[in-house]
């Protein structure tokens, strides 16, 4: 990846992408996600080169910058979540799609999003409580935000909220895919036994 319109096309890859040009200079490109307009990818030509501004984990921030000497803190963006990847031809074509797609991945992450993954994550046979969906979307402290994007889910089918109950294992009594009813025939169907609206944490709660 050498040059600007391959840089583009990658980017584009991405689902619900576009791209933006809202710069003085024509070849100042920003690819941004739909709806958030978030940009994940700054695109544009300096010293000769196509240069590339990313979003990074700080965790991963400096052993890009130290693995390749043309991956430099982020030219006229914040250097602490910015790296900037000179397409200099050093640095091997994996890489740099690796650092964009993490860049991606970055910029499309939301509280909302690690909630329902986690909630695909509980097994069949199993509950969690709103505060371990919580924990395992890496934020012990929100477990209110779980119960909104629970009454929220988008997909139903393949984000299973219903294997979901509170501190108690009690069923919502205003379940929004048809009632707490609808619920207990879900979880039995699962083979969790439901008594009095109610599932033993310690039998089918997920540890």
């Amino acid at each position: 990846m050498t040059t600007i319109e391959e840089a583009v096309s990658f980017g584009l890859s991405f689902k619900n992408t576009y791209i933006d040009t809202p710069f003085r200079k024509a070849d100042w490109k920003l690819l941004r996600i739909k709806g958030s307009k978030k940009a994940f990818l700054c695109i544009y030509e300096r010293d000769g080169f196509v240069n590339l501004n990313v979003k990074v984990d700080p965790a991963w921030r400096d052993f890009w910058r130290s693995t390749y000497a043309s991956v430099i803190p982020g030219y006229h963006q914040n250097k602490e979540h910015w790296n900037t990847i000179i397409l200099d031809g050093s640095i091997k074509e994996d890489d740099i799609k690796r650092m964009i797609a993490e860049s991606y991945d970055l910029v499309t992450d939301s509280p909302t999003k690690r909630i329902y993954e986690a909630v695909k994550r509980i097994p069949k046979g199993k509950v969690a409580t709103y505060g371990k969906v919580a924990e395992m979307a890496g934020n012990k402290k929100m477990s209110r935000a779980v119960g909104n994007a629970l009454h929220k889910n988008p997909d139903p089918d393949n984000i299973p909220c219903f294997r979901v109950v509170n501190s108690k294992g009690e069923l919502a009594p205003e379940f929004v895919f048809g009632g707490m009813g609808e619920q207990r025939k879900l979880l039995e169907a699962d083979g969790i036994e439901v008594k009095n609206n109610k599932v033993d944490l310690s039998k089918y709660g997920l540890e």
